[in-house]
């Protein structure tokens, strides 16, 4: 096989192509990742794409007609997918956030954790918000939701901006990756036939340790490092400031400035709930899907269903902010800079989808996994280091945990291991979360969301994500071998 067909090689072009094409060459986000797209599927072969397909339940015939696809139809089809995953979100988020910021219901809800919490231990507040919100919520709907508040938390105190990003960053990555139901971890606690109750209590025990060492690494680098509010579209500094110096008399009630924040989360949660309670294992309740109460909670649980639920009571909680003057011609002209941030936003988290989708066609997974598939001892970094390997070369966090968890499983089921295999699946929860960069949507999600630019990005959430998966895999060794749950 020529080298250049190589998957590992390909991977290595396309980084060159994004990181250099975005940080040395100032190339626009969106062009470098379509540029990186482009050459990565030019540079695959139709073997390699075939065998792709099959190996995700493709017939032989639509996996022949796959590798023959145009170049440009593939990217697109990537693009659209990522498109249909967060296109709504995206832009929900960004009304959400906008009339939040708008109304002065951000600043509400800030001066309410104030004196809560006070001014110093305001970042614990928001790191255990994220992560308790992050277990049934998406990642990606965490950021959107949270964001808002950050900046005005900021503009509010006159710092530590770069703290309350990351500590919300830290706390919604980490309840991702170890805590069901989010979708990660409940695959892992099914593929390595973990309880799902151990999987819960375990992953929060050992999340709110990781996340602890993620807010001393966001409170050391926020030393370090001056990252300024941004103006932006949905949130200029001179409005957040505005509402600021108001009196609470102008700002709408706390019930009220909640709304758009709670209804997306109550509505996914109860979704969560009902699926975890209705799954065809459980006995006795599957019947309850024909419900007409179960159908309502799954057709508002769903996300965008969700997400949108919150536009609209971020728009009423608008209106009630500009209630003086025109609140009609206030809401629409708010409504389309909201809009406007959200389109770019969505073009770029797309073009990352696509990007991270070509890479995928190479095989990089599987490759990754041929190499290290001979090694069975110290399997628990193993699980961790394959996982870390994957999720860097492709992007996904979940592609990772599903490939680890099929090399795994096998060893897992023929018995002989020392330990509960709860540990493999901690571990492979904590390796999925290395190295977050260009190639991950949601890398996009956070650097579009925050205004941090990328260079800035990869110097703290990055390395930050790498602080908190090595955590967890030192404690995970270590209940491994005192604890063995066996």
């Amino acid at each position: 096989m020529p080298f250049y067909t190589d998957s590992l090689f390909i991977l290595l072009i396309g980084i060159i192509i994004v990181v250099g094409g975005i940080l040395a060459l100032k190339l626009h986000p969106f062009l470098a990742l379509l540029l990186g797209a482009f050459v990565v599927a030019f540079m695959t072969p139709g073997s390699a794409i075939e065998q792709y397909a099959l190996m995700n339940g493709a017939t032989p015939e639509a996996a022949r007609k796959m590798a023959h696809n145009n170049i440009g139809e593939m990217i697109a089809v990537a693009f659209g997918a990522t498109c249909e995953k967060l296109g709504i979100l995206v832009a929900m988020a960004a009304i959400i956030g906008k009339c939040l910021l708008e109304s002065g219901g951000a600043e509400k809800i800030i001066r309410f954790m104030l004196k809560i919490t006070g001014v110093k231990n305001s970042p614990i507040a928001f790191l255990i918000s994220s992560f308790f919100i992050g277990i049934p919520v998406f990642f990606d709907a965490v950021i959107f939701l949270m964001m808002p508040l950050a900046k005005a938390m900021a503009i509010r105190i006159n710092k530590n901006y770069l703290l309350f990003v990351l500590v919300i960053l830290a706390g919604a990555v980490m309840a991702n990756s170890l805590v069901p139901p989010a979708p990660g971890p409940l695959y892992l606690a099914g593929a390595l036939h973990i309880p799902l109750g151990l999987m819960i209590v375990s992953g929060i025990l050992l999340g709110i340790l990781t996340v602890t060492a993620g807010y001393f690494f966001a409170r050391w680098t926020n030393n370090r490092m001056v990252v300024p509010v941004r103006d932006s579209l949905d949130a200029r500094i001179a409005d957040i400031k505005a509402n600021a110096a108001k009196d609470d008399s102008q700002l709408p009630p706390l019930w009220l400035a909640v709304l758009p924040i709670i209804i997306p989360i109550l509505f996914i949660c109860a979704n969560t709930f009902v699926n975890t309670m209705t799954t065809p294992d459980t006995r006795g309740l599957t019947a309850a899907r024909g419900s007409i109460l179960v159908q309502t909670i799954h057709f508002l649980g769903d996300k965008n269903i969700a997400l949108i639920a919150g536009g609209i009571s971020a728009m009423v909680l608008l209106a009630f902010g500009k209630k003086k003057g025109s609140a009609g011609e206030s809401i629409s002209k708010f409504i389309h800079s909201a809009l406007m941030s959200g389109g770019v936003i969505i073009l770029i988290i797309a073009a990352g989808g696509a990007f991270g989708a070509m890479l995928k066609q190479t095989g990089i997974s599987t490759r990754i996994a041929d190499m290290t598939e001979g090694y069975q001892m110290a399997l628990i970094p193993l699980a961790f280091l394959i996982a870390a390997i994957i999720r860097t070369a492709q992007g996904s966090a979940t592609v990772a945990l599903i490939t680890v968890s099929g090399v795994l499983a096998g060893m897992v089921e023929a018995g002989g291991l020392q330990y509960n295999p709860l540990y493999l699946g901690l571990a492979i929860g904590c390796g999925s979360k290395i190295m977050p960069w260009m190639n991950d949507s949601g890398f996009w999600v956070v650097t579009k969301m925050s205004n941090l630019t990328e260079k800035e990005a990869l110097k703290t959430f990055t390395p930050m994500s790498i602080v908190m998966g090595c955590t967890g895999l030192v404690l995970i060794l270590m209940a491994a071998q005192f604890i063995p749950l066996v």
